[in-house]
């Protein structure tokens, strides 16, 4: 119910943005940069796929898909609030057993970066990011409201998009039963683009749980792929694949990660 309700407001919201979108005058180029720079002038909404394949004993397979709505404020004409929030609607498999999973909608997260308009050849954002117990049920969340402190940074030099994001968050409210939450997030990425709005890309994202046992901490993938920007009528598409290999990992988490994005693009 909560995945068709999603999944039906999803499609309402581009709907309309598809009917009143502008004939964009943008280059695939252009747009291509731009959708590498997480603080950019840019409405986008991503739909972001990750097939976790190996978790567990039985190597069961876990499906997460984001959605991640990213909307640009000018606040004045120096500083930009950039809005980042991303829904999970999430397959966990039960870990226990070669059969069963559980649906829903996990922690919904929200990060709001503060970023000068003209910040040189290094463009940057800081703000605060939130977590809520938005979890439709128990296994797929942590049960806790949690903020902290996220960052980016990063600089563009040619065809070159490089730059690194980063956000720490521990819990102050929720269910006193659940494991208190303390979670780093590491995200770097190194974007080489051709001509024609192609480009190859590596973004893995590194986590750790700091309130987890020693040497169960740290998740650290490696990998990467392409991706393209291409239109459909007035329309600009971003579409990515990327595969990951966990070169560190938790004691029932995946082995690697097959992530697949399109991203629906509305430039100003």
């Amino acid at each position: 119910m909560h995945k068709n309700l999603i999944l039906l407001l999803s499609t309402i919201i581009l709907t309309f943005l598809w009917n009143v979108a502008p004939s964009f005058g943008a280059t695939n180029d252009e747009l291509a940069k731009q959708t590498q720079n997480p603080v950019a002038d840019l409405i986008s909404v991503p739909f972001q796929n990750n097939t976790n394949f190996g978790l567990g004993p039985h190597n069961r397979t876990q499906n997460i898909l984001n959605i991640q709505p990213v909307v640009p404020f000018n606040l004045t004409d120096d500083v930009n609030l950039i809005t980042r929030t991303i829904l999970p609607i999430i397959r966990q498999p039960d870990l226990a057993r070669t059969s069963g999973a559980t649906n829903g909608l996990g922690d919904i997260n929200l990060s709001l970066f503060l970023s000068p308009t003209n910040s040189g050849q290094v463009i940057w954002g800081l703000g605060p990011s939130l977590q809520f117990p938005t979890a439709t049920d128990e296994v797929l969340g942590t049960r806790k409201w949690a903020a902290g402190p996220a960052g980016v940074a990063l600089t563009i030099q040619g065809p070159w998009v490089v730059g690194a994001l980063a956000q720490q968050v521990w819990s102050y409210a929720g269910n006193n039963d659940r494991t208190k939450v303390s979670a780093f997030l590491f995200q770097y990425f190194v974007n080489y683009n051709f001509k024609g709005g192609f480009y190859l890309t590596s973004a893995p994202i590194i986590t750790a749980n700091w309130e987890a046992a020693s040497g169960n901490k740290w998740v650290v993938p490696v990998g990467g792929g392409m991706g393209k920007i291409f239109r459909i009528g007035k329309m600009p598409l971003n579409a990515s694949t990327q595969a990951f290999y966990n070169v560190s990992q938790t004691t029932f988490g995946p082995d690697w990660t097959l992530r697949f994005q399109l991203q629906f693009l509305f430039p100003k």
